[in-house]
């Protein structure tokens, strides 16, 4: 079993690292939310003082933090683990950053010596609470290695898709697709409801259909239609919309830098951004749902 420090107790990091204390690691935790903090002791966790403290001892650090800047100032900032962190501390951030911004932390610490791997994750809170994660990794194949077993006690898949950063852009191109069959599924459904059908036989009929996909299977973006999804419980606990803009922002980048063509994906980071200004932001990407619903007459 490994000592563990993990920053980030959101919505996905706090059942990680519930997870990694149940699998029997020791894991020290640090979050600015005390209730937060009263959740993962309530797991198993226990409580550092500072990220400085987090790290002492560690065989592994884990970040999960909500962008580009608060990774940066975790590890490269005036107080940051680059200045205390072991070169045997093996790094992994699942943050969903910029890939340059995991590069240059990367190289970084590297250059103290310290192993970082970039490691966003799919699956969802659904999935982060039920240890079923896939992990996209960025990194050498031995550091992939080396963090593997930690992360196979946090999800079922993990991937290397290549060096630094590749996990990054691996992560933000899934994230791109979730949103526009997101809003193509929120689309047909409306549409269907607009013209007098059942929502939940739609979505069946769907499912066995050519227009099949994962949100149909495991997050359908109308109320009622399944159990323990964000649309059944007001559009809560699930991955922002504000989140989601990140990312799709951040594919937006991506795509500039390379020249690569995505109307699809800027239409939808469009469509994202308007639902999050009328004052959405805090609720679940599903409810994108309620954006598409037809005007009464």
């Amino acid at each position: 079993m490994a000592q563990i420090g993990f920053i980030g107790l959101g919505n996905m990091g706090g059942p990680m690292a519930a997870n990694l204390a149940k699998a029997g690691h020791q894991v020290t935790v640090f979050d600015l939310s005390a209730d937060a903090l009263k959740v993962a002791v309530e797991q198993g966790c226990q409580v550092a003082s500072s990220t400085q403290a987090v790290a002492d001892a560690a065989d592994f650090v884990i970040s999960m933090l909500p962008a580009d800047k608060h990774v940066q100032g975790v590890y490269l900032g005036e107080q940051g683990l680059i200045h205390s962190l072991s070169k045997s501390t093996v790094v992994i951030d699942c943050s969903t950053i910029a890939a340059e911004t995991a590069r240059h932390v990367g190289a970084e610490l590297g250059k103290q010596g310290i192993t970082f791997i970039d490691a966003p994750v799919s699956g969802g809170v659904g999935g982060a609470i039920a240890g079923t994660l896939t992990f996209i990794c960025g990194g050498s194949e031995a550091a992939v290695e080396q963090a593997r077993s930690i992360l196979n006690d946090m999800g079922k898949n993990v991937f290397r898709a290549g060096d630094i950063g590749a996990g990054q852009v691996a992560k933000i191109c899934n994230n791109m697709l979730l949103s526009v069959l997101m809003v193509g599924t929120s689309e047909a459904l409306q549409l269907g409801i607009a013209h007098g059908l059942d929502p939940k036989v739609m979505s069946e009929i769907m499912l066995q259909s050519s227009g099949r996909n994962w949100t149909l299977e495991v997050y359908n973006p109308c109320p009622d239609i399944m159990d323990n999804v964000p649309s059944s419980k007001g559009y809560q606990g699930g991955f922002l919309v504000d989140l989601m803009s990140k990312d799709l922002g951040l594919a937006q980048q991506a795509a500039l830098a390379s020249g690569a063509s995505t109307p699809m994906g800027s239409l939808t980071l469009n469509l994202y951004r308007s639902w999050a200004q009328l004052g959405h932001g805090r609720e679940d990407f599903s409810s994108i749902f309620n954006y598409v619903k037809p005007q009464t007459k």
